[in-house]
């Protein structure tokens, strides 16, 4: 028997979560060491599943496959394609950062100076546990997102999309944004205890659509399993049976079932994604947020929705695809505009970003559901490049307003005579946000218009406005935060230290770097497109011009 590779790689981080939890009280510190420790090698461990994934090999490597529940047929089963084997990485990556980039964001509220506490403070102080829960909860996500990833059996794939929801409503809920709690407790009576409402508001407001989300897709998947029962003679989610029984001849869904079982796929992931207009939770998540959790939000959980669109709707049920794909091209230009100018009018940076975000995944989703290899390649090179570009930009802005207790533009100005590292750093994010050439998300976004214009030109061509709104809610952040005179309360901000330029310059090496060379990544992905449309019966559109001979 093989090593299980995948089965490790995502246990590591769980095993992490409860070796940091149970850190004493008292020993803060070691526990943000044990977190970056289990992560970095969690990182190891995926940069090996990278290394041994073949680009030109089998459909889906590195299988693992066990019984879990035999009298229901669900397998414990694992395998990795070129597009989750990328995701994967990404993950990895990013989450070492996150616990960086947040190392004193769960710490207790400042204590006396040693020696002048009271008998209190010191048992008080000793049983505040913040630190080990924020950090182990990071890690218990990484953990179930990477299963998701890795997950080739329906159920298996089911119960970690919906587990992820309870660390993520405690990060949230419970782990608010101090400086939004600063802003309120200045202008408004009670203002801490506003906060706490606004946070609660944020969490509950989050967890509930994705549970609407997950309980219709769990009628879906309960329909799947029927229908895989009465045709197959017995039960069962697994993704590569499923499809070798339709390739075989032996299961075919009915146009009405599959559309239904279809529709309750889809709903799910276009909440997770989210897609316009099931959105409205995502700006309340961020803003409310710290900005690791902002991160880890966006960057990292939202992919969960985009990626398996590609790998259950379209694999799944390839007709009832097609049949929708004129509505959800219309949602995602929607979402791509809509995004873009609520990002325009926004005061607080943290939903500005948010409001961004929305829109990407509109590219995303866009490009997914053309239909064609550069709008697929497009969407899956975009799910990498704006995880990183994404996490730049928000980390950096993170590092902002904990210096300037504020996430409001207008209390910004001139950040770059008195901070000018960190307002470099926060530029070359903004402007991988918005898709500037030489930096990665360039290259995604180009190849999801020129994969939807091939196809749907009317389409590619409004979706192109998303890049004129772009720059002007990019640039127009950036003049009105960094440049012009140093406003009251800037004059001292510190630039930034060697624990947040480790956190900043790898994403931005990564984002030159893939701008320039995005071939490692193009080769990984690319089959597992090709096999993707080949599933749904699609080939890109013939020029309507032959070239001259």
């Amino acid at each position: 028997m093989s090593f299980p590779l995948l089965t490790v790689t995502a246990a590591l981080p769980a095993v992490g979560a409860i070796a940091t939890a149970a850190v004493p009280a008292a020993k803060r510190t070691a526990a943000k060491w044990s977190a970056l420790g289990f992560s970095a090698a969690t990182l190891v461990l995926a940069a090996i599943v990278l290394v041994r994934f073949e680009p030109g090999g089998d459909r889906y490597q590195l299988t693992e496959s066990r019984p879990w529940i035999k009298s229901f047929g669900v397998r414990f089963e694992l395998g990795v394609d070129g597009i989750g084997v990328s995701l994967i990485a990404l993950t990895a990556l990013l989450i070492p950062f996150v616990i960086l980039a947040g190392w004193h964001d769960a710490d207790p509220p400042s204590s006396p100076p040693l020696g002048e506490e009271g008998p209190d403070q010191v048992e008080s102080n000793s049983r505040w546990r913040p630190t080990q829960g924020f950090f182990a909860l990071i890690l218990m996500v990484e953990a179930m997102v990477l299963v998701s990833f890795e997950a080739t059996d329906v159920f298996l794939f089911y119960i970690f999309f919906e587990a992820m929801l309870i660390p993520m409503y405690f990060l949230i809920g419970g782990f608010g944004d101090r400086a939004h709690a600063a802003q309120y407790s200045d202008s408004v009576a009670g203002g801490e205890d506003e906060a706490a409402k606004q946070r609660s508001y944020a969490a509950v407001k989050f967890l509930l659509y994705n549970l609407v989300g997950g309980l219709v897709m769990l009628a879906a998947v309960i329909g799947l399993y029927a229908a895989t029962a009465h045709q197959l003679g017995h039960g069962t989610f697994s993704l590569q049976e499923i499809l070798q029984a339709r390739a075989d001849g032996k299961f075919e869904l009915g146009t009405s079932t599959e559309r239904w079982i279809f529709l309750g796929f889809f709903f799910a992931f276009a909440v997770k994604a989210p897609l316009w207009p099931l959105h409205t939770w995502l700006p309340n998540a961020m803003g409310e947020s710290t900005a690791p959790v902002a991160v880890l939000i966006t960057a990292v959980v939202d992919k969960v929705g985009t990626f398996a669109m590609l790998r259950y709707c379209l694999q799944l049920f390839p007709e009832a695809s097609k049949w929708a794909t004129p509505v959800i091209l219309v949602l995602a230009v929607i979402g791509i505009i809509y995004g873009a100018l609520l990002a325009v009018g926004q005061r607080d940076i943290k939903r500005l970003i948010a409001y961004a975000s929305i829109s990407h995944f509109g590219f995303i989703i866009l490009g997914i559901f053309a239909m064609t290899t550069q709008g697929q390649s497009g969407a899956a090179l975009y799910m990498v490049n704006h995880g990183i570009s994404t996490a730049a930009l928000m980390l950096v802005a993170g590092f902002l307003i904990s210096r300037r207790g504020s996430r409001l533009i207008a209390d910004f100005g001139g950040v770059q005579k008195v901070a000018p590292v960190l307002a470099g750093t926060f530029l070359i994010g903004g402007l991988a946000t918005l898709s500037l050439p030489g930096l990665a998300p360039f290259v995604s976004e180009f190849l999801v218009l020129v994969g939807t214009f091939s196809r749907y030109p009317a389409l590619g061509i409004i979706a192109t406005a998303g890049i004129v709104l772009a720059a002007l809610y990019v640039l127009v952040l950036y003049q009105r935060t960094m440049t012009g005179p140093v406003k009251a309360g800037i004059e001292g901000m510190a630039d930034l230290k060697v624990r947040e330029i480790a956190v900043v310059a790898p994403l931005i090496a990564l984002l030159l770097f893939l701008g320039v060379y995005p071939k490692p990544l193009t080769d990984i992905v690319n089959p597992a497109v090709g096999q993707t449309l080949s599933d749904v019966h699609k080939t890109d559109p013939k020029p309507a011009l032959e070239a001259t001979k």
